[in-house]
């Protein structure tokens, strides 16, 4: 029998199905591959007897034929996600051994439908961060090493434990959330496929929040094609989260395979930067042929706010983070630090329990929502968030289906090579952040590899809730490119 780790999740489902193997088979494969792989980092937290306890009872529903859509799939959940009776700690100190009594919604629908938990992910702490190097359980290794070299680079972030875990064949597949490209950019670093999904597609109930107006859950795949069968899971409209769209969900995988004839894809001006790498230009050139050459017509198209996009995401994203986190303060649940005044245990707690990263984004935050600041910096960033909006709407009013950009302005770095200089981090984000601010959907899909053997990805920005049409141009992408894995040294 072949490896069951190394197939995907569609040809694992139809595998189940066939009954060609169990769910329980399916999951010890997965788990023997979770032990193998400790030094990759990728889990902060491994459920085996939960996950067996769960494919013994899908199993016996698929004997009944009562299977759910993801009946009987092994699949990583980000340590965002609220799990009930599962350790839940965003990866960070302040929220120690929190345990949840709740489920979070999008992994409540994941259950329904039959999915099986392996455990949980690790992530950037609080999700801030693009390399998940500030997890309280430390960095995540990238499974992917340059051609001839050793060092560790990171996976992306702040969904580098469930890029890394994609990648590196331990689920197969996993929730991961976008804030300002935390799903797009590991997906690029990792030659995995990413979907953020329109702001409102997926609930955020029972998500640690980050910044409550540009956080989105999605999923991560090995292929286009599973991460639309993860995404009709999770998707769907909620009640409990008012900023949930209630819309009915598609069936995302009917738009794999389907005809981009006649599509009309926007190339932004605005994207070449000063200095970008030829080859992110080069394989930016060839995703524009690949998509002219199966019936898609290119046109030059400008967004002309994108320069703001970055300073502005960096004034909204630590305002709602300093408004989000201030409700860690030791007193209800979490991490507790001793002080002679309310005042002092407050601030000792925050002090001790938060990381660096947060810190310095919850002063910011506190900073530009002061007195005295909040007009000069966060009610301009808001403005320009809306000109930011405007010009997307601008492109598809004139009859542009798609966007076509790279991903990344690099492949991924080795592990502190970017720490020193925040800014230096963040500049990782310049080609994603503008989705999240316009609330748009975006897919990062693999294109090619650079010169150093590491992979690079494309992205697509849709019209909103027009996922399909991403999943269906990403296909194209897909089998243009072909698939790419790691060697294994882990």
């Amino acid at each position: 029998m072949t490896d069951l780790t190394s197939l995907t999740l569609a040809e694992a489902r139809d595998g189940l199905a066939k009954k060609s193997f169990t769910s329980l088979e399916l999951t010890n494969a997965h788990l023997s591959a979770i032990e193998a792989a400790r030094a990759l980092n990728a889990f902060v937290l491994e459920t085996p007897d939960r996950a067996r306890a769960m494919a013994r009872e899908v199993d016996a529903k698929i004997a009944k034929g009562e299977g759910g859509w993801l009946a009987g799939i092994p699949l990583g959940i980000k340590d965002l996600f609220a799990t009930k009776d599962v350790r839940t700690t965003a990866c960070s100190k302040i929220l120690g051994n929190f345990v949840p009594t709740y489920e979070s919604t999008v992994t409540s629908q994941l259950w329904r439908d039959g999915a099986v938990m392996l455990g949980k992910l690790n992530n950037d702490e609080f999700a801030m961060g693009s390399s998940n190097e500030t997890s309280c359980f430390g960095p995540v290794a990238n499974p992917w090493r340059r051609a001839g070299a050793n060092t560790t680079l990171v996976p992306g972030g702040s969904s580098g434990g469930s890029a890394s875990a994609v990648a590196a064949l331990l689920c197969m597949g996993a929730t991961a959330t976008d804030t300002g490209g935390s799903i797009r950019q590991p997906a690029a670093f990792t030659a995995t496929v990413g979907m953020k999904p329109t702001y409102g597609r997926c609930s955020r109930w029972g998500i640690v929040a980050f910044a409550s107006s540009l956080d989105q859950a999605g999923p991560i795949g090995r292929t286009v094609r599973d991460a639309a069968i993860l995404m009709r899971s999770m998707a769907g409209h909620d009640p409990k989260d008012t900023t949930s769209v209630d819309r009915p969900v598609p069936d995302y995988e009917t738009a794999i395979g389907k005809s981009v004839k006649g599509m009309k894809i926007g190339i932004p001006k605005e994207y070449r930067l000063d200095g970008m790498a030829s080859e992110i230009e080069k394989l930016w050139s060839e995703g524009a042929s690949w998509l002219k050459a199966a019936g898609a017509e290119l046109v030059d198209v400008s967004l002309p706010h994108t320069k703001y996009a970055l300073p502005a995401y960096y004034i909204v994203a630590p305002a709602e983070a300093s408004s989000n986190l201030a409700r860690y303060d030791g007193v209800r649940y979490g991490l507790r630090a001793p002080g002679r005044s309310i005042g002092e245990m407050y601030e000792n707690t925050r002090g001790e329990g938060f990381g660096a990263e947060v810190r310095r984004r919850v002063m910011i935050g506190t900073y530009v929502l002061s007195a005295g600041y909040y007009d000069a910096y966060y009610l301009r960033a808001q403005k320009v968030r809306t000109l930011i909006k405007k010009d997307f709407e601008d492109c598809f009013a004139k009859g542009v289906n798609a966007i076509l950009t790279p991903a990344t302005p690099s492949a991924a770095f080795g592990v502190g090579e970017k720490g020193a200089d925040p800014v230096e981090m963040y500049l990782n984000d310049i080609f994603t952040v503008t989705v999240n601010m316009a609330g748009l959907p975006g897919i990062a899909v693999p294109g090619a590899k650079d010169s150093q053997d590491l992979p690079l990805g494309l992205q697509l920005i849709g019209r909103p809730f027009d996922e399909e049409t991403l999943f269906s141009l990403g296909e194209v992408i897909e089998q243009a490119a072909g698939r790419f894995t790691p060697a294994r040294w882990w």
